[in-house]
């Protein structure tokens, strides 16, 4: 009787994780720690499909700091043949890869509670989502910014209602497509964007990083 009294017993690398918001420290856009993301699926079913890679980098005081860096392949329990070309990841290959919770943990250890930025960012965050659901875990805490969300606040974009691709946005910016299709590739791609965009809005405005986050049409999973 009562038992849904009780308080679940998180693992604990969710614990620590945890304990990372406990503080509420005062960040401008110079002192933030920003950690852009992106994983490689089998998918774009949220539900069916599951997460091969995640590649994030972080950026503080508008420089990325490729040191400050992650990279985790999981291990494939359903794999999709049909996308391997565009991500290149096989199923077994000489790649190290993680358990999905081992994965969470590394990739929870590594964010702690700084900014998340992903292009896109609700597919993203999403997937890494149901993965901590399937480990019956809270959802992320972290916030969250999304670069194709943030490019319609520049005076370059041109359509505030067009849905701009990461290559669109390349292109406009004259960034190179390396290792595009990879998370850890399409993260360091989309960390310059990020860098990008936030030169473009702090040459025409006074922007802080509450602006960043202020978006009067929010839609979408988040």
């Amino acid at each position: 009787m009562f038992t849904w009294f009780k308080q679940k017993n998180y693992p604990d690398f969710w614990k620590q994780y945890q304990e990372h918001f406990k503080n509420k420290e005062e960040h401008d856009l110079n002192t933030a720690r920003f950690v852009v993301f992106d994983t490689e699926t089998t998918g774009l079913d949220i539900k069916k499909d599951r997460i091969l890679s995640i590649g994030a980098i972080a950026v503080t005081g508008n420089t990325m700091d490729v040191a400050d860096s992650l990279e985790i392949y999981l291990k494939q329990d359903l794999f999709n043949s049909k996308t391997v070309a565009i991500h290149g990841i096989l199923k077994e290959g000489n790649i190290i890869k993680s358990e999905e919770k081992e994965a969470l943990a590394q990739f929870l250890d590594y964010i702690k509670n700084a900014i998340l930025v992903a292009h896109h960012a609700a597919f993203d965050v999403t997937m890494i989502n149901e993965c901590l659901a399937r480990q019956n875990l809270p959802k992320l805490k972290n916030k969250v910014l999304d670069t194709g969300t943030l490019f319609k606040k520049t005076t370059l974009c041109t359509s505030k209602d067009k849905l701009y691709a990461l290559d669109e946005l390349c292109t406009l910016f004259d960034i190179k497509k390396h290792d595009r299709h990879t998370a850890s590739g399409d993260a360091f791609i989309t960390g310059i964007v990020f860098l990008k965009i936030l030169a473009q809005l702090s040459a025409t405005r006074k922007t802080t990083l509450k602006s960043l986050f202020y978006n009067p049409n929010r839609r979408g999973l988040l």
